[in-house]
């Protein structure tokens, strides 16, 4: 059994405790931390911790706790240090994406994993479904022939809240950092092709409670001839699309159209050859999906000494695209890889 300190005990680690952890049964939580001594009595009560489980520091916890890992749920400026403090102490980490605020920063952190001999691995679990590595396999099997141009929608509606009340409008580039960084992980993933440029814009619509850009769209030119044409929204008032977003993959004989990780959209994959009726194929659910299958991958790694896809050596490159989409966004020009 995989002992893990898990850090961080907002939503996002609230929900790896309530949903995630309860269905894993080759890893378990054996302490948990978080800064604020408010969100620790908090989940305490709602959760129903042992209070000797529970710490303010990390440094605490790895004094007072045997474990074999820590899991990362904290804020994006907390990541890298932690992940050192984790990392220098001999433990493997689990990080939420992304992985840091900067190349530099997640350069350093991948180098210290390497130095300590230890995993450190970013929660893209987004790329942990049936239906995104069946499209992955239809691509890498030329089932059309080779990719020209690919488009994804993203639309949500994430500006009910008054403004000023819901931390999500405060957060630094929250489409593109926050959500896209999904997306951007997904392109990599299923062309298996590395981007050479992008174009990006951002924008905050008048009727917006975000304090930087919800909006957004960009061109993404790929070292393998794909070029992916992105829009996505959290201000959106059209119809909402999954999690993973609407995505049409154009083929020399035939289009691939699929959505993945939707509240009440199933997945689904329709394959259209060119100038023929479309069909939609049956996609079989994996054991463990999404975050449970990011957390299986991590305990599966380290059971059998193999490096997973998302490790952070390979991660990097996924953070390089979101960052240089900010950076096209900011100012105004593309940016070469």
């Amino acid at each position: 059994m995989l002992r893990i300190i898990l850090v961080g005990l907002g939503n996002c680690g609230r929900h790896w405790i309530r949903n995630i952890y309860p269905k894993q049964h080759e890893a378990q939580l054996v302490a948990y931390v978080d800064a604020s001594p408010e969100s620790l009595q908090r989940a305490r009560q709602d959760l129903t911790i042992p209070e000797e489980l529970c710490f303010t520091s990390l440094e605490q916890a790895l004094e007072q706790v045997d474990c074999d890992a820590v899991q990362i749920a904290s804020t994006l400026s907390t990541h890298i240090p932690l992940a050192l403090t984790a990392l220098r102490a001999g433990k493997h980490v689990l990080l939420e994406k992304p992985l840091a605020p900067t190349l530099e920063e997640a350069r350093e952190a991948i180098a210290v994993a390497e130095q300590q001999g230890r995993l450190l691995m970013v929660n893209q679990n987004y790329r942990y479904s049936a239906t995104v590595n069946q499209v992955r396999q239809l691509i890498q099997d030329q089932y059309f022939g080779p990719v020209g141009t690919v488009t994804v929608d993203f639309r949500h509606y994430s500006n009910s809240a008054p403004r000023g009340s819901n931390r999500h409008y405060t957060l630094w580039q929250p489409l593109l950092v926050d959500m896209a960084i999904h997306h951007f992980d997904l392109m990599r993933f299923i062309l298996n092709q590395e981007p050479l440029s992008i174009s990006c814009q951002t924008w905050n619509p008048p009727y917006s409670n975000f304090v930087e850009p919800p909006a957004g769209s960009a061109v993404i030119q790929f070292d393998g001839g794909a070029v992916v044409s992105y829009r996505g929204s959290w201000v959106s008032t059209a119809a909402e699309t999954t999690w993973s977003g609407d995505w049409r993959v154009e083929c020399l004989e035939g289009l691939i159209s699929w959505r993945s990780r939707g509240d009440t959209l199933a997945d689904e994959i329709i394959i259209q050859p060119r100038n023929k009726q479309p069909l939609t194929l049956k996609v079989d659910a994996l054991a463990f999906e999404d975050w449970g299958g990011s957390l299986q991958a991590f305990v599966q790694a380290l059971r059998d000494g193999t490096e997973p896809a998302c490790a952070a050596r390979h991660n990097i490159h996924t953070l390089a695209l979101t960052l240089a989409a900010v950076e096209s966004s900011t100012s105004g020009k593309p940016v070469q890889f």
